[in-house]
Parts: C-alpha cells; structure tokens; sequence
C-alpha cells in the first residue's frame, strides 16, 4: 500500500496529512518545527504499518531542515511541487478562496496522489555542489549590497568631496575605500606630500604605482569647496560608509577564492570551464543552477523555462500570442543574461547570431535572452554528454546542418 504523505510547512510548525491510494484519510497532524516534532512523521509512519519506500511525501520546498532530516532517515521518495501548482489546485475542494494550513497539507498530498506520474522525486545534490550555490548566493548578496551603499557614499561624496571619485578606477575597489577611510575630508587630503602618499599606497598593496603623481596632482589642483559645515555633517557618514565596504568586498574577494578553489574540485568542472565568456563567478553559477541531477533536467525546455530564457506562446482559436515568461527563477535568468553579452566578447557565433536577431527584438535585454536561450541549450547538451565546449566543433557542426540536403 502506498501513503502520499503532504505537507504545509512553515518556520515553526508543520501540518501533514496521510492519504492512501484511494484518497482515504489515514492521519493528520501538527508537529513543531523540533527535532522530536519531526520523529513523530516516523512514528505515524510505524503506526499506519507502511514501509518507508511506500512512502510518497510532497512538500513546497527543498530548501527546509524537515527535507534534510527525511533524506537522512531514508525517505527517498520526495516531491519538491511548485507553489504555483499548489496554487491553481485550490479549487479541487472549494469554490472559495477560503483556506488554511490544514487543507493545504491535504491538496498536497492529493496532488502527489492523482499526478504523481508527472512529477519527479527530488534528488539533493552534492555537499560540494550546495557548497558552491551557498557562496554564489552569498556573492550575489553581497555585490548587491556593495552597488547599494556605494551609490549612497557617491551621493554623498558629490556633496562635500567630488575629487575622491576620480582619483582610482571606482568606489568599489579596496583602495578607494582605504582612502576615504584615511583622509575622509578635503583639507586632510590637501596637506598630503609625495612621501606619504607613496607609503600609503604601499600600505595597501596598491599596484599602479606609476599614477601615483597624477592622483597627487589631482588631489592638489583646485576644485569646488564645500562650506564648513557641510564637510562636517558629511565626513562621518563617508567614513563609516568606508569601513562597510572594506568588510563587504573584502569578504566578496574572500568568497571569490574559494569558489575558485571548489569548483576545481568538482567532477563536472571541465563542462563549464571552456564556456566563452563565463570566468570565475559565471562557472559555478551556472553550475550551482544545473545542480548535479541529470534526470532533473530530462530536456532542454525544462531548464530554458527554469532560467526564463524561452518565452511563453498563449495559443487559443485564431488568437496566439508569444510573451516574455515571468515565472521563472530570476537569478537564473540573471546569470544567463550576464553569460549571453560576456559571451559576445569571446564566441564567433554568438556574434553571428546576435547581429542576426534584433530587427526582431523589443530591447537590448530581449536579444540577449534569445541568444542566453542558445546558449543554455547548448549547456544542457554538453552537461548531459558531461563533456567540455568546443567553439571549432560547434561551428562546424552549425555548418553541416545549414548545408542542403542532396536527395
């Protein structure tokens, strides 16, 4: 006898429902979000008398400790649903919107009961793959943040200290931020000599010594002057604005390296170390998105429509209607796009087919997620085969098949 298990998970609490084969209800329950909360699911297991492989349990997540702890004591057949799906099956029991944890527990598992047959049991990936997705995440947040409180510190520093802006290569550089740190207003930077601003940049490993006298000059050059007391309302903010971001991208630096160093360890490194135009945070990105599980991704359009690269046609009658997909993982559509213009920069026919497409583009960002589209593709092909890219290989290819056949 098979059990579809379903559960409405949630920080604290989780509420399941057991249904058997015919839809019966076998149990229900509330447990606390607690490792003995989480022993009672095995319990009521034993008590109904149903082995764990006859188990069949769908949840909305696959990022909770509850899945972690039913991987870990051998339920091996969990279905990750998708809360859309969940969603639009509201209307199985109701015509009202009316709606609890409880009947959400019980649409799950009658979901995984009657569509079983269409959904695919969860396979977690690698400790090295989640390891790798963990510091991608963690660098996205970070690079966001980074972007946010510069933006701010620029503003304020067009306020009371504009020269700042254009003595190094940007605000998000260690060096910049080690200079406002050190001299956070004008009339310090002003009383700067030769001797120590050369120690200064040595101190901080700065590299382009051969600016140093154009940055000193600059510095010394008249400019407009803030008054006063404006200098004194805005310094401090700059300065502490300083000391955030020498933490944060010292801490994206940090993240970068051992991503480098993780993802040379994994089996699948060599299929996304040939990309043209991904480096060292596009690889594991899109290593991190792909994941370990072949079966997860049984064709193309599965993780084109993840990535949100392929649109969406609504057809009906005569009306048909091609539109962007909204329902998507954006950080993977991100990614994508990030990979498509880099990918200009380093691939033949990544130009020839992006020169080909905007007449029928709406925007710059449309042709890019046709040609991030291809290129996910074409990903998908080299990640099944587990083999590297090869540009000559692809263009010859591509020729072969724009040949005509001779019949």
């Amino acid at each position: 006898m098979k059990v579809y298990i379903g559960i409405d998970w949630s920080q604290n609490k989780h509420d399941l429902c057991f249904l058997n084969e015919a839809g019966a209800h076998l149990a229900q329950l509330i447990i606390p979000h607690t490792p003995a909360g989480f022993w009672k699911i095995d319990e009521t297991r034993k008590k109904l008398g149903v082995p764990i492989d006859a188990c069949q349990i769908g949840l909305e997540t696959a990022h909770n400790i509850l899945l972690d702890f039913l991987w870990d004591h051998g339920y091996s057949q969990v279905f990750v649903l998708h809360p859309k799906m969940v969603k639009v099956s509201r209307s199985r029991f109701r015509s009202s919107a009316a709606r609890d944890d409880t009947s959400d527990a019980l649409l799950i598992a009658d979901i995984l009961r009657t569509d079983h047959g269409h959904l695919r049991a969860w396979q977690p990936d690698t400790s090295l793959t989640r390891q790798i997705r963990s510091r991608i995440k963690f660098t996205q947040f970070l690079t966001t943040e980074i972007v946010r409180l510069t933006n701010r510190q620029r503003a304020v520093l067009l306020r009371y200290y504009p020269v700042v802006l254009d003595l190094f290569s940007s605000l998000n550089t260690l060096i910049t931020q080690h200079f406002i740190r050190e001299y956070p207003a004008p009339q310090a930077a002003a009383r700067l000599s030769r001797d120590e601003f050369e120690n200064f940049l040595k101190k901080h490993c700065y590299t382009k010594k051969g600016q140093s006298p154009r940055i000193l000059a600059q510095l010394q050059q008249p400019y407009p002057k803030a008054a006063a007391d404006v200098i004194e309302a805005c310094y401090p903010e700059a300065q502490s604005l300083a000391r955030m971001l020498l933490e944060m991208i010292s801490a994206k630096k940090k993240m970068l390296k051992e991503l480098g160093q993780l993802f040379t360890q994994h089996p699948d490194h060599e299929v996304y170390a040939y990309l043209p135009g991904t480096g060292a945070f596009l690889q594991p990105a899109l290593l991190s998105k792909f994941g370990d599980d072949r079966a997860r991704f049984p064709t193309a359009d599965c993780v084109q429509a993840l990535a949100g690269t392929s649109p969406v046609t609504i057809s009906s009658g005569k009306r048909r209607r091609v539109q962007v997909r909204h329902s998507c993982n954006h950080e993977f559509r991100h990614i994508a796009q990030q990979w498509a213009k880099s990918s200009l920069r380093a691939s033949i026919w990544a130009n020839a087919y992006y020169t080909s497409i905007p007449p029928h583009c709406e925007s710059e960002s449309h042709a890019f997620r046709c040609l991030a589209n291809r290129w996910i593709a074409l990903l998908w092909r080299l990640w099944q085969d587990g083999q590297p890219y090869d540009e000559i290989y692809h263009l010859r290819q591509r020729t072969l098949r724009s040949q005509p056949r001779i019949t």
